[in-house]
């Protein structure tokens, strides 16, 4: 059994808009001057020899020689003194800290404390007996380790910690529980 409606509701039409009066301009435009006509190379009549055919490198094009600006010459320059003096040595790289001075030191070592986590983790894991995606998983763990020592050498601690951290949690699931 369906459900239909038995009244359809009247709406009052709706109003439409004339449509705007079509102002068009227009604009003369003039056609571009044709191209220069190029000049074609002469052609060689077909030979009747035997051998391959060897057709000739195409030629640069051509350009038309540009006029030589006039030479100034330049005063003679007074000589130079046998002694110069050595150029200063640079000022050492300022390097830009995210973390004040005080907290560097205790950072570091949250981070070391991760990593020998994960080191004691993976120490406990059985490489032999892993699948092929655990072995990739565990060189994973060492290269993420590596890399986040090497960041801390560096002191890119927001780098190493996030290694560390991924290194920990990627531990954590190839160690037996």
């Amino acid at each position: 059994m369906r459900a239909q409606a038995k009244a359809i509701p009247t709406l009052p039409p709706l109003d439409v808009p004339a449509p705007p009066p079509r102002d068009v301009e227009v604009a003369e435009v003039e056609p571009p001057p044709p191209p220069p006509p190029q000049e074609e190379p002469p052609r060689r009549p077909p030979t009747t020899n035997a051998g391959p055919v060897r057709r000739p490198a195409p030629s640069p094009p051509r350009t038309e020689p540009r006029p030589e600006a006039p030479r100034v010459e330049a005063p003679a320059e007074a000589p130079k003194p046998a002694e110069e003096p050595a150029p200063k040595p640079a000022a050492p790289a300022v390097t830009l800290q995210t973390t004040p001075s005080g907290e560097e030191e205790q950072l570091e070592s949250s981070i070391r404390t991760e990593l020998a986590h994960a080191q004691n983790e993976l120490g406990r894991v059985d490489y032999r007996g892993l699948s092929r995606e655990g072995r990739t998983q565990y060189e994973s763990v060492k290269s993420f380790i590596m890399q986040a020592q090497d960041a801390l050498r560096k002191k890119n601690f927001v780098f190493a910690k996030s290694l560390a951290d991924k290194a920990v949690a990627l531990a954590l699931q190839l160690a037996p529980k």
